[in-house]
């Protein structure tokens, strides 16, 4: 870059006067900024407890590997039996055990469906992908939030340097139309016009305060900072001359836009769906395996109250026959969802070559503007020595002087502005590639 603007000892000395003791100074870069945003913004909090519970879904999707081990017991009152005729004529009461219990222990495990178990997990791992870019997407938004109310408090500070500038030279310039009244050499209007010049430029001076303070506000609290620290931007702005072309942005985008992975995992996910619904048309085959222990024993006479205990191992096979007409709405359902996630793929890189296209093009504009607006500055100071020079001789009006000093403020501010633009729309590209 050709131009350095640095914020000197000049700018914290005029800033100083107006904090009060309260406030504490930082200076920070803009990658300082940025880290400390990355560290405290609350957005990324939350985003980051999203990717820890996709990740622990994960973890608990893989439980579905382990067996089902169930132990159960049951204690209970048994009444007497009660013995009667066929037709009801006679009965007679047997005296049982009143005290029954019996005691389990059942293990069960799915040996095979298709594939069920391993597919869930994988969806389970596809889903934390999606949490993970998430949080990637609200990284490059949280950056680029920070960076843009950081160039925009950039702008500030070097417009007020501009203003405080001028207000010398009109200061200035109004002593010396004091002294020409005094000399009875032009009329009362003149100094009335270079008071309102300076009224105006102090009205300039109080709207950038304002608006500096609401921005300082949002800032601190994006970086996790005091509410009462005062942030002073030390960033160089230097002028970017290489710009690579636009294919090489575009591929960038294509490898690192995070929206871009976000609909390349879905389409994943919408296919695993698909071959989830697919294990319906297969058999459950599962082990199980169990213990039990029962008191009393009512299939003898008499009954014994004693405990009777047996092992039990084996395979079951099950399928759910109403799978065979139920399945093929389910895998239609399922391919719409996946053609849906397909069209939203290509939709997204659509939107994606449009808006590196538009960054692009913004930024080669900034840099053109850029020149044009240094040559007009250029003009400006010119046009303002040679009128300040026609004033003092008496060959140009008040009226002149101050439109050349309103055509030289706002040269010097479009100037400023135009450089911290520059960088402004190099970030916004990186942005729109994925890569800030």
């Amino acid at each position: 870059m050709n131009h350095n603007i640095k914020i000197a000892g000049f700018l914290v000395a005029s800033f100083w006067a107006g904090i009060s003791p309260a406030q504490e100074l930082k200076e920070l870069t803009i990658n300082e900024a940025t880290t400390l945003a990355l560290q405290n913004h609350p957005q990324l909090a939350v985003s980051a407890k999203r990717v820890a519970i996709s990740k622990q879904n994960t973890e608990v999707s893989k439980l579905q590997k382990l067996p089902s081990i169930t132990a159960s017991t049951n204690q209970f009152y048994l009444g007497n039996s009660l013995l009667i005729d066929k037709d009801f004529s006679n009965s007679m009461t047997v005296q049982l055990p009143h005290y029954g219990s019996s005691y389990a222990v059942q293990a069960s495990q799915l040996l095979f469906k298709g594939g069920l178990i391993k597919k869930s997990i994988e969806i389970s791992a596809l889903q934390e992908q999606l949490s993970e870019l998430d949080y990637e997407k609200d990284e490059q938004e949280v950056k680029f939030l920070v960076m843009s109310n950081y160039l925009d408090i950039y702008k500030i500070i070097n417009q007020k340097e501009v203003y405080a500038n001028n207000k010398k030279l009109a200061e200035i310039r109004l002593d010396n139309v004091k002294k020409f009244y005094q000399q009875g050499m032009i009329t009362r209007n003149e100094i009335i016009r270079g008071e309102l010049s300076i009224m105006n430029i102090n009205q300039g001076i109080l709207v950038l305060d304002n608006n500096r303070k609401i921005l300082n506000y949002n800032l601190n609290n994006a970086l996790g900072l005091p509410e009462t620290t005062e942030i002073i931007p030390v960033e160089n702005i230097e002028r970017e001359e290489s710009l690579q072309d636009l294919n090489y942005y575009l591929d960038l985008a294509y490898h690192n836009n995070p929206q871009q992975k976000y609909a390349e995992r879905t389409i994943a996910i919408a296919q695993k769906n698909i071959e989830i619904t697919n294990t319906d048309k297969l058999p459950s085959i599962g082990g199980f395996g169990g213990y039990s222990l029962n008191r009393p024993l009512p299939s003898t006479s008499p009954v014994i109250d004693m405990y009777s205990g047996g092992l039990q191992v084996g395979v079951s096979l099950s399928y759910n026959i109403d799978n065979l007409y139920k399945t093929k709405e389910k895998l239609q359902l399922g391919q719409l969802q996946k053609e849906q996630a397909e069209n939203s793929f290509y939709l997204i890189e659509q939107n994606i070559k449009m808006s590196v296209n538009a960054a692009f093009i913004k930024y080669q504009n900034a840099l053109e503007n850029l020149d044009i607006l240094k040559e007009a500055q250029n003009l400006a100071e010119e046009n303002y020595k040679i009128t300040e020079a026609k004033y003092l001789n008496q060959l140009a009006v008040q009226a002149e002087m101050t439109d050349a000093q309103n055509q030289k403020i706002q040269s010097e501010i479009d100037y400023v502005n135009a450089e911290i633009d520059l960088l402004y729309q190099y970030y916004s590209l990186l942005k729109s590639t994925g890569t800030l």
